[in-house]
């Protein structure tokens, strides 16, 4: 069964960008409905899958539109379409996602969010966000959070692996957007987390501050600071600095449309798949080889 996050921490209303579905719907079963061509994919291993599951990922795959966005089916792309990079990875997504019991409707679901939608790219200034990774990496990616929301705390160990992972592959941006509504201590939270990477110890806060949630005041964090070797009057200084920083990360999240926490963007677009390390790793991989 896929492991995912099933719920996000909301801002203002629910937000299902697909990337925190649940995950726990039965299939439809429409794919299955009418002929189903069974032909085996050359290198493509479905013996994971049940019988059902089989026939549901032929249907799929010839069902699905072709992930280069031509006029034919994945099946097609990944049988005759050499030029359509993406299509094994496509098959394999499909596959990947029956495997974790994923739904029809929600495999149908993760896969046009990956492949069919075609939105613009968000713009984000992340001079002053914290990162981690090489920031020449070929994939970027950028988190939207909030320290006190205990889905974020989920999914930090998540990136986190994805981070060790992937190695100069990657560089993610930490974007601060706390909700001050339901998180009262979030935004001071993510001012000793901006203070502490003015003098170089973001990472080492960042895992405090998610291992002391939600014990966020400014005496708390001054106190972290001092734990972890900052000058509490540099530290004193940088934080109340980083309440302008924080209000302009949150700004660039409302105007990237962001609702909740965690959200993620990819290569600056809105990832919408299941979140989890796997599958991010999965759209990693792909971007590499279709860009290189």
């Amino acid at each position: 069964m896929l492991v995912v996050l099933s719920a996000a921490c909301e801002k203002k209303k629910p937000n299902d960008t697909g990337a925190v579905n649940a995950m726990d719907r039965a299939s439809d079963g429409s794919a299955a409905q009418g002929p189903v061509d069974t032909t085996p994919l050359q290198g493509v291993d479905v013996s994971k899958l049940e019988a059902d599951r089989q026939k549901l990922f032929y249907a799929l795959v010839g069902s699905l539109k072709s992930p280069c966005g031509k006029a034919h089916s994945l099946r097609t792309s990944f049988v005759s379409d050499t030029s359509c990079k993406r299509a094994p990875y496509a098959v394999n997504y499909v596959k990947s996602l029956l495997e974790d019991e994923v739904s029809e409707t929600e495999a149908r679901e993760f896969y046009a969010n990956k492949y069919e939608k075609s939105g613009e790219k968000a713009k984000f200034d992340l001079s002053r966000a914290p990162h981690i990774g090489p920031e020449d990496a070929p994939i970027r990616m950028v988190e939207f959070f909030d320290y006190e929301c205990p889905h974020c705390a989920l999914f930090k160990p998540v990136i986190d692996k994805v981070l060790a992972d992937e190695g100069g592959k990657l560089v993610l941006y930490y974007m601060m957007f706390p909700i001050e509504s339901k998180h009262p201590e979030s935004r001071s939270a993510a001012q000793a987390a901006l203070a502490a990477n003015a003098l170089g110890k973001f990472k080492e806060m960042h895992d405090v501050l998610f291992d002391k949630t939600p014990q966020h005041g400014k005496d708390a964090v001054a106190g972290y600071a001092k734990d972890l070797g900052l000058d509490p009057a540099k530290f004193a200084a940088a934080y109340q600095a980083a309440d302008t920083q924080v209000t302009l990360d949150a700004k660039q999240g409302d105007a990237a449309g962001v609702d909740s926490t965690p959200t993620l963007f990819f290569q600056d677009r809105k990832y919408e798949g299941p979140m989890n390390g796997k599958y991010i790793e999965l759209w990693i991989e792909e971007e590499l080889a279709v860009n290189r």
